[in-house]
């Protein structure tokens, strides 16, 4: 699909999800006149093929063209052959089905995992299923939770210790590291590693041999690692808080399960699984669901995501014991405050909205995050416009209101096409030596 950013009635980047979750699954090319690397970026992130600037020759589109049909074609003959077994992943949505397919081809190779996602989007669940479906299935997936680890006795419990090592160590005991031997290492939250102890596990990943403690001969595990985190690894890095080195092994191929607000679509199927999930262990309860309870779901944020839908119908299920159908009634009360709250937004009518205007149902509007960014970048437009034409102001005292450095200020007018100040012009090519103006 040729996707142009700005449609005469909406955002086209607005409509990226729905393309891609359409049952073909397309790749889609945006095409724009405004091309900058905030919109390049936010096309990329929404699941964008690539993002080029109009006018454009045939030159340039017909090679990304016949990239995208390729790899469209590629993967779709993948797909159809790699199926996943014992997956307990559940949805088809386009999001969905990205994850799926890095987790077939991850399931495939022995490079180091990073599931990234936030609490709650199943990052646990993706690591089984990499494992039973790698040729190491037969080994052992062994679960280090990186959070729950004692500083003091990280070492230990990771690689082992030698009888009378310490105060306790009354026998030899094999670490975690050594139990994955031929299996998987899964180090759910690596972010919460101590940091003294990411470089010692640096060189068990990169020569797959350590000291027990205590131990004078190093032993060798073979193991393939998965790591998971909610953090932002690259900000922490930044701050000193995980090492960089360690990221880069890592991070080899990062899988992202998305959040459930961003694929709604898969609630009425996650529903119905967990419900049948259910009642193979529990003989009485409802087996039915309306479609207001479906709705109410669907208006709901999850802020816990698929976690927090399970633990909700649990709950539903408790209450509804004798019952046959589910109905909003059996639901929390603030899960259906918030579906209230959607509906009478959507049944009222825009102010100043006129009759022969589209109604507010049919406007189209981008995904909230999508209207983050471009609210914030207008916002920044409109700050540095009104910075600029205030009265004697050059560029040092522009910076100073601001809180800009000089870099960064001269990068954001190039960046929205702003001209110098007419006031002070001066100022934008040469540093000046008198002292700051009083403003």
């Amino acid at each position: 699909v040729l996707l142009d950013a700005h449609l005469p009635d909406g955002y086209g980047l607005s409509l990226l999800p729905k393309i891609r979750d359409t049952a073909s699954r397309p790749e889609v090319i945006i095409i724009t006149a405004d091309l900058d690397a905030e919109g390049a970026e936010l096309a990329l992130i929404n699941g964008a093929w690539d993002y080029i600037e109009k006018p454009f020759s045939l030159a340039v589109i017909i090679p990304i063209v016949d990239s995208a049909l390729t790899y469209w074609q590629q993967k779709r003959t993948v797909d159809s052959t790699t199926a996943l077994v014992d997956g307990n992943i559940i949805g088809n949505s386009a999001p969905m089905a990205d994850c799926l397919h890095l987790a077939s081809a991850a399931a495939k190779s022995e490079t180091p995992i990073l599931i990234f996602g936030e609490t709650g989007t199943g990052k646990e669940l993706f690591a089984h299923v990499i494992h039973h479906n790698s040729s190491r299935s037969n080994g052992q997936l062994v679960i280090v939770d990186c959070a729950t680890l004692p500083e003091n006795l990280a070492e230990s419990v990771l690689f082992g210790h030698k009888k009378g090592a310490f105060t306790g160590a009354d026998c030899d005991r094999d670490g975690l590291v050594k139990q994955a031997d031929g299996g998987t290492l899964f180090l759910d939250e690596i972010g919460e590693l101590p940091l003294a102890l990411q470089k010692t596990f640096l060189r068990v990943l990169q020569e797959k041999r350590f000291r027990p403690v205590g131990g004078k001969v190093e032993i060798s595990s073979d193991f393939r690692l998965i790591s998971a985190t909610n953090r932002d690894l690259p900000q922490m890095a930044g701050e000193g808080g995980f090492r960089e080195d360690l990221l880069f092994r890592v991070q080899s191929l990062v899988i992202k399960p998305p959040p459930l607000r961003e694929h709604k679509q898969d609630i009425t199927e996650l529903v119905m699984y967990h419900i049948d999930r259910q009642r193979k262990s529990e003989t009485r309860g409802p087996n039915r669901v309306s479609s207001e309870f479906l709705e109410a779901l669907q208006a709901y944020s999850w802020p816990g995501n698929v976690r927090e839908l399970f633990n909700i119908l649990d709950g539903c299920l408790a209450r509804a014991q004798g019952e046959n159908i589910l109905f909003p009634k059996h639901l929390p009360v603030q899960v259906r405050i918030e579906s209230a709250r959607a509906t009478i937004r959507q049944r009222q009518p825009l102010s100043k909205v006129r009759d022969d205007q589209e109604s507010p149902l049919s406007i189209t509007l981008p995904e909230l995050k999508v209207y983050r960014e471009l609210a914030a970048r207008d916002a920044e437009k409109n700050y540095l416009h009104n910075l600029i034409n205030l009265r004697h102001v050059d560029v040092d005292g522009a910076c100073r209101i601001s809180g800009l450095s000089r870099s960064r200020f001269y990068e954001l007018l190039k960046k929205y096409k702003l001209s110098a100040p007419k006031n002070a012009e001066a100022g934008w090519t040469e540093i000046s030596n008198a002292p700051p103006k009083i403003l």
